[in-house]
């Protein structure tokens, strides 16, 4: 069946199930719907709402300070996005058609041949079910609401050759520019609902840009849609900067968890995702410390799990579905993985508890509403979904449902003129939906608090969970004593260590030492370094590989880079300051110690756990004997010799912190 056919028997079956029967209970003269919801009254454009007010909301999304950009320096000159980019063009002016037998909706999402196809359908079945309950009502004076089906990532141009069975993939932005201007044009839809991908809501809010068309939206959490500052988008669905903000809280400030990894699917859903994560966490002090990706369709976790593992993380987010959740929660526990995992809100549902199982315990995920609430009008909704589509309806449904109604309240509200239907939503600031109360900021999006829902004995419990930190004692009027000023990050306080793959043990039958400075030549052949060499004893014979750094210092880096890589030194010795600063970046990328000596203590403040500081003045002849204490216990492995530079013990009588700097009794 090609899509224009399947398009009309999908429209046909909506309108035979939506349309009312004469005098039966429930049909626009009782003033009820036919699901047995609230009465919707079509006022079709009476009195049409003006543009939005001109209003101020800060600071934008709920934003608090202590995750805002910059806020520990300086308050911005300028603030975007918390006034309304208000339409100004002549659309208001065009007249209300006359000959409209039906008014044509597009429905724009992932519905045929495409892998989000399972919460395109659900999202499909909420937007169809507030439709066929205001058709019930009388519909728009009468004239019933139709939906127009367009499928996400349709690849129309290998249908010649493959038929339905076509490969899709989001990749193909032409397709949803197409299917946009067919709703614009073709269908003259007088609004666009969808869709879950980010990338055909881009393109499909561009389209609509110039076509002067609402495109409204309940599955996309891309913070940037809205940033595009296009005024005809709307969405009833909290986006990633603020399910981020609420889960880094929860993280950092609540639980107090300091050593958090990502792992996120590999697609602009996973990557845009936790952005607003990785910079909440770098505010906080405590920067993301791994980052791993695995593809769409991967059901083999392992090899992402053990590198977290070895970066001693206390927390993982992950960012996926309920599926690849469930089995990277399955396995961990079969790696003995006891770290705390939380999700974004796509985590976390009833297929994850039937996965999952046990190892789904302590689950914590954010979520735009809680499900479990004993609202009647939810309870009642439910009800009626599950009866119409035979199953319970989860978020891709349910928040359809509600963004579906706001749209076509605002087209009674507004009649059907565009711009004006535009002005109806944009002065939506705040809405009572089944799902949950909604508040909408100047962008025309939902910036309610989430809430927290937690896995536990088998269930999903859910709690209220701000951006907010609890409030102080003196927000509280309590007096305290005073105290210091806390510093906006903190650097080294809490030690210093490495968190990267396991190094191999080099060439036990000679130790390469990298000398690197000035006079590094002349260095190595005097006296004192002759002597400190021929006494080493423990790893093999020992030596020297000096480096000058008077010469331009790409010749310097390409030498340094031969030395650690070709040659497998095992340790640098840098002779003065420059020297220094050049060898701790190499270092960083080759995992090398580094024996620094010079007195910038800048060398040890940027949390690098290779470097060693030994103050001005300390002859090359006793940083080799100290390296030679060192690795007589270490092997010639560069990651333990590290450890035990770091481990604070006397090494010819000079101890270090683990962050570098020498131990000062």
């Amino acid at each position: 069946m090609n899509r224009k056919a399947w398009m009309l028997v999908a429209g046909c079956a909506l309108l035979a199930v939506s349309a009312p029967a004469q005098d039966a209970p429930g049909s626009p003269a009782t003033g009820l719907g036919r699901w047995g919801g609230e009465a919707h009254v079509c006022s079709c454009g009476a009195h049409p709402p003006g543009p939005p007010r001109d209003r101020e909301v800060t600071p934008y999304a709920g934003e608090p300070a202590d995750l805002s950009p910059y806020a520990k320096f300086a308050a911005p000159y300028d603030l975007n996005y918390t006034h309304p980019n208000i339409y100004s063009g002549a659309g208001r002016d065009v007249p209300e058609p006359k000959d409209v037998t039906e008014v044509r909706i597009g429905f724009f999402g992932p519905i045929d041949h495409n892998p989000d196809q399972v919460f395109g359908l659900r999202m499909l079945h909420g937007a169809q079910l507030a439709v066929e309950e205001w058709n019930a009502s009388g519909g728009y004076g009468g004239k019933p609401f139709r939906l127009m089906l367009h499928n996400d990532y349709d690849n129309w141009q290998a249908k010649a050759v493959y038929g339905d069975d076509r490969p899709t993939d989001p990749a193909i932005w032409g397709s949803a520019s197409n299917e946009t201007v067919k709703m614009v044009y073709d269908d003259q839809d007088w609004a666009i609902f969808g869709s879950i991908s980010s990338e055909s809501t881009h393109i499909a809010i561009r389209v609509a840009l110039r076509a002067e068309i609402p495109v409204v939206n309940s599955a996309s959490t891309d913070p940037t849609i809205p940033e595009t500052y296009i005024p005809w988008y709307f969405t009833d669905l909290q986006d990633d900067r603020v399910q981020c903000l609420t889960l880094a809280r929860q993280i950092f400030t609540e639980l107090g968890l300091k050593r958090v990894a990502i792992l996120r699917i590999n697609n602009r859903y996973g990557r845009f995702g936790v952005i607003k994560l990785r910079d909440a966490a770098r505010r906080l002090g405590h920067p993301i410390v791994i980052e791993q990706k695995f593809l769409p369709g991967d059901t083999d976790f392992t090899r992402a799990l053990k590198v977290i593992q070895s970066s001693r993380a206390d927390a993982i987010v992950l960012w996926a579905d309920e599926i690849p959740t469930a089995n990277i929660l399955k396995q961990m526990r079969a790696l003995g993985m006891k770290q705390r995992v939380f999700g974004s809100y796509r985590t976390i549902g009833p297929e994850l508890l039937a996965e999952a199982g046990d190892a789904a315990e302590g689950f914590e995920a954010v979520f735009p509403y809680d499900p479990t609430r004993n609202d009647p009008k939810w309870i009642a909704f439910g009800q009626r979904f599950e009866a119409r589509f035979h199953e319970p309806p989860e978020q891709f449904a349910s928040l359809a449902y509600d963004a579906m109604n706001a749209l076509l309240e605002s087209i009674c509200k507004a009649g059907l003129n565009r711009a004006r239907i535009h002005d109806a939503l944009a002065n939506i600031e705040s809405y009572d939906g089944v799902t949950a109360h909604m508040a909408f900021d100047p962008n025309q999006k939902n910036i309610a608090p989430m809430y927290l829902a937690t896995v536990h004995n088998g269930a999903i419990s859910y709690r209220l969970a701000t951006m907010e930190k609890e409030p102080s004692p003196a927000q509280l009027g309590i007096a305290s004593a005073p105290h210091a000023q806390v510093p906006y990050a903190r650097v080294g306080e809490d030690g210093v260590s490495y968190s990267g793959p396991d190094r191999t043990d080099g060439n036990a039958g000679q130790v390469r030492i990298v000398l690197f400075g000035a006079q590094a030549s002349e260095a190595a052949q005097s006296p004192d370094v002759q002597k400190a060499l021929s006494s080493a004893s423990g790893a093999g014979s020992w030596k020297l590989l000096p480096i000058d750094s008077r010469q331009n210092w790409g010749a310097t880096s390409t030498q340094l880079v031969h030395a650690l890589m070709d040659e497998h030194a095992l340790a640098i010795v840098a002779l003065d300051r420059d020297a220094a600063h050049l060898a701790e970046q190499l270092a960083l990328k080759a995992f090398v110690p580094v024996i620094a000596v010079s007195d910038d203590k800048a060398l040890t403040s940027t949390n690098v756990p290779w470097i060693f500081r030994m103050p001005s003045g300390t002859t090359p002849s006793t940083a080799i004997q100290l390296l030679q204490t060192a690795v007589a216990q270490s092997g010639a492995n560069p990651q333990r010799l590290r450890d035990v530079l770091a481990s604070g013990a006397s090494l010819a009588g000079v101890a270090f912190r683990s962050t570098g700097e020498p131990a000062i009794p």
